[in-house]
């Protein structure tokens, strides 16, 4: 009897067992789906507003959706168009709208896209370079140290102008929902600063807009013996042309003018019509110097170095500087201030609706020794 009750008692222990375990595992599978679907809902729920990924700047809104589509000004940041006074003149527009337009002129715009882009927040931007002066040396241990020459220093100061582009628009599409205001602004800005400022970078005189490297003096001085501020150039050697024999031996002495250190990123920048003659150099091999770029978005390349074309350069001709070869990043400098201001117009030109930007853009050469020309010259 005794045995027989024992192992009653134990077959009730085992059952309470059995149940607290299933109770177990039925409470872990209710915790889990409960997470799981916690985890769906914050996947198909919108982030709220202010959370990562979800930011709504309301600058940009009220410039879109208040400002240019129906031209109220509140809630507008104002920004004066002049440096020398504090007058009205135009609204700012909000940092993705300008990062748009700064995207587009650095992907159609040639000479931006390879040249030291600074941005400054005053009017002008300068910068100091030496020119001279042994500033180091060598020494032993215990030496005496000899006395360093002093550096002369030379200031760049980059001229500039303002750049201004006036798109327009009807205010019927301007009313439209489905019109895209932002990429269509920002299109239009970028395509009529870059066909300015492509210009300007080339072959600008300085004169309230950037000085274009063409303009500056050029000489076929070495850089130990060439003054500040000027470029050298590499002879062709024909007058509005290539010798008629071996003529891409000129494009290696071009190339080597410029020292090693600056090769490092060098490109060679030249028009289309230029482009059209070099492409059917051949090595004595019978293989063309150009070749074609190998994946999407890369540059062409001649002796190895990207082709730029820029057509603002000039096309070959007597005493011509048609190519252009070196580091721009390190010969180049463009400044301009941060933001692009915009002033809505629909009175000068009704029903149409006018969108005048402006910039303050300015460029100069910042290392001569970083930047060689070729001359289509005997000499």
């Amino acid at each position: 009897m005794l045995e027989v009750k024992a192992n009653a008692l134990e077959e009730s222990f085992d059952a309470i067992l059995q149940a607290d375990r299933m109770a177990g595992i039925e409470a872990r599978m209710d915790s889990l789906d409960a997470a799981m679907r916690a985890q769906a809902e914050r996947a198909v729920r919108p982030p709220l507003d202010g959370a990562k990924g979800g930011e709504i700047n309301p600058a940009r809104i009220a410039f879109t959706e208040r400002y240019l589509r129906r031209g109220i000004e509140a809630g507008v940041e104002l920004k004066s168009f002049t440096g020398a006074s504090g007058g009205a003149g135009g609204y700012a527009v909000p940092r993705e709208i300008d990062q748009m337009i700064d995207a587009t002129l650095k992907a159609i715009s040639p000479i931006r896209a390879i040249a030291n882009v600074v941005r400054t927040g005053s009017a002008g931007y300068r910068k100091l370079v030496t020119t001279g002066g042994v500033v180091s040396g060598w020494a032993s241990e215990t030496g005496a140290r000899a006395e360093t020459g002093t550096p002369t220093f030379r200031e760049i100061a980059p001229p500039s102008g303002e750049l201004f582009a006036n798109p327009s628009a009807s205010q019927a599409m301007l009313d439209d929902a489905q019109f895209d205001v932002e990429g269509w602004l920002a299109g239009e800005i970028a395509q009529e600063f870059a066909k300015a400022e492509g210009a300007a970078f080339v072959s600008g005189d300085g004169t309230n807009k950037p000085k274009g490297f063409l303009t500056y003096t050029a000489t076929n001085e070495s850089d130990a013996a060439r003054a500040f501020g000027s470029l050298q150039y590499v002879a062709s050697g024909q007058a509005g042309g290539f010798p008629a024999s071996n003529p891409q031996d000129k494009l290696i002495d071009l190339v080597q003018s410029l020292r090693a250190p600056y090769r490092q990123g060098a490109a060679f920048v030249m028009n289309s019509a230029t482009l059209a003659r070099i492409r059917k150099f051949k090595t004595t091999d019978g293989a063309f110097l150009w070749q074609p770029a190998m994946a999407e978005g890369q540059p062409a390349t001649l002796l190895g170095y990207p082709v730029i074309e820029a057509e603002d350069m000039p096309d070959i001709a007597a005493d011509s500087l048609s190519i252009a070869f070196g580091n721009f990043a390190r010969g180049y400098v463009i400044a301009e201030r941060n933001e692009t201001s915009i002033l809505r117009d629909p009175f000068t030109n009704k029903p149409f609706v006018h969108f005048y930007a402006v910039k303050r853009i300015g460029g100069a050469v910042s290392n001569s020794e970083a930047i060689k020309l070729m001359k289509f010259a005997a000499a």
